[in-house]
């Protein structure tokens, strides 16, 4: 990771250099960005917050004791770190657990698949199902088949996740794990199972969360090398695959998820709201150290940095992490449970929050800076002043987005911002068993607090406002 290179210079000359953009801030307020980005490298405070999360509670399943306790412990460290108006908001949740997954080939070359559940995903009767896979190489080769095309069969989808640096390709195969067991059995099938959504060829598979509702199946992701197994299988005979499938997995009880919220109080415009966080459940396989022990742990780190400043920023900063991000729910419920409790529970508030962002996407280094088309070019220009030293730059693509707990906010009006992480390896360890602490690289987890606490303190300490004018009457 590039280092950062400055070299101190009184804060008169500072602000002599920078006055050209106090249009947008103040030159005190972009001196002391730089200087809490720099306070920032010298302390690894996230990375001590995930190591703790993750070693105290393991993964966190959505409604779990575990993800309970976490949250408690979440409010108990953000009382700690001096922050204003902490509390829990708990709403209700229906605890899906995973119980056991199996899936074998019992002819023409008997073997068994590594796999797993997914997430929201019902059980198979107590003998399980057994029956003729029809194997599909793309999604689309399954969309393309008629009603009652797969009836009584096992669809099967063998679809590879291409990598890229912004997830692009876990994006463009989301639906082959959300929707593809309602339209495999739209078509008849009585189960389905897909090449776990992943970039490595390690064999452990990985999970996430399916449509649950009326008219799905017992469904599962099994592990890269699994799905290249079954590949290559099929190219040695004509004969028909027959797969035997069993899964205990279900909604088991009601239960209760929360969001943990504190805040930095604005010293001038403390109604004034900018919303950052992460979330704090995971799946049960990992301990959730990249999705998304390191989110929370990020924006906490950041937002501790700027409440050690002798001053309070001008607007209120709120740190929010999110209950309930992975796992569905049944109707009339849906996903991102917390964060629409968030987003609903302050409907008639949504005009005072000044934007959102979210990190959900690992602990690889901020590359770029994605802002909406309504930024001040001012502003613009001042943030990249302060992040290009950290090896940020600019998004020429307006942000619409913060991540996934941010949408329902979104959709209320609130504007969004992304500080884009490097997420080229991301996918190789998401939603497995790997996904643990040993895969956090301290070093550029630093850098996201860094970029994160100075942004932050640019934007909260100023007036600028991201939102698109209103059309003239």
């Amino acid at each position: 990771m590039p280092r950062l290179i400055t070299r101190a210079l009184p804060l008169a000359a500072v602000f002599a250099l920078i006055g050209g953009l106090a249009s947008a801030q103040d030159a005190r307020t972009i001196a002391e960005a730089e200087q809490l980005r720099d306070r920032a490298l010298q302390s690894n405070v996230a990375y001590s917050l995930v190591s703790e999360l993750t070693t105290r509670f393991g993964p966190r399943l959505a409604g779990s004791e575990s993800e309970q306790a976490s949250a408690r412990w979440g409010a108990e460290t953000f009382r700690a770190m001096g922050f204003d108006n902490v509390s829990i908001e708990t709403f209700p949740l229906a605890l899906w657990e995973r119980g056991e997954a199996r899936v074998e080939i019992l002819s023409p070359f008997p073997q068994p698949l590594t796999v797993v559940s997914l997430g929201g995903s019902i059980a198979t009767p107590a003998e399980g199902i057994e029956g003729e896979a029809v194997i599909f190489e793309t999604y689309q080769q399954l969309l393309d088949q008629p009603m009652g095309a797969l009836t009584g069969k096992i669809a099967v989808v063998l679809q590879d996740t291409v990598q890229a640096q912004d997830g692009r390709g876990y994006g463009a195969t989301s639906p082959v794990r959300g929707q593809g067991p309602t339209e495999a059995a739209r078509r008849g099938a009585v189960a389905y199972v897909l090449r776990s959504l992943g970039t490595h060829d390690h064999r452990f598979a990985h999970t996430g969360a399916t449509r649950v509702g009326e008219g799905t199946i017992p469904a599962f992701a099994m592990s890269p090398p699994d799905a290249d197994q079954l590949r290559r299988l099929i190219r040695l005979t004509d004969q028909p695959v027959r797969m035997r499938l069993f899964s205990s997995a279900g909604f088991t009880r009601q239960s209760v998820s929360q969001n943990v919220i504190g805040e930095v109080r604005g010293r001038e415009a403390p109604d004034e709201v900018i919303v950052i966080g992460g979330h704090l459940d995971s799946w049960d396989l990992g301990t959730g150290a990249l999705d998304d022990g390191a989110g929370v742990a990020i924006t906490a780190a950041a937002l501790k940095l700027i409440e050690d400043m002798p001053r309070a920023p001008r607007r209120t900063i709120r740190v929010v992490w999110w209950g309930a991000e992975e796992v569905s729910q049944p109707p009339p419920a849906q996903g991102l449970a917390g964060a629409r409790h968030y987003a609903e529970t302050r409907r008639d508030e949504m005009s005072n929050h000044v934007a959102i962002s979210e990190s959900d996407f690992g602990a690889g280094p901020i590359y770029s800076l994605g802002l909406p088309a309504a930024t001040p070019p001012a502003f613009r220009q001042a943030a990249l002043r302060v992040l290009t030293p950290l090896a940020i730059l600019n998004d020429p693509s307006p942000a619409t987005g913060g991540g996934p707990d941010t949408g329902p906010t979104v959709a209320l009006g609130v504007p969004a911002f992304r500080l884009n992480q490097d997420g080229t390896d991301y996918f190789d360890t998401h939603h497995t068993v790997d996904d643990v602490l040993d895969r956090i690289d301290p070093e550029a987890m630093t850098q996201n607090v860094a970029a994160w606490a100075a942004f932050l303190w640019l934007l909260a300490d100023s007036d600028v406002d991201l939102r698109a004018p209103a059309p003239a009457s």
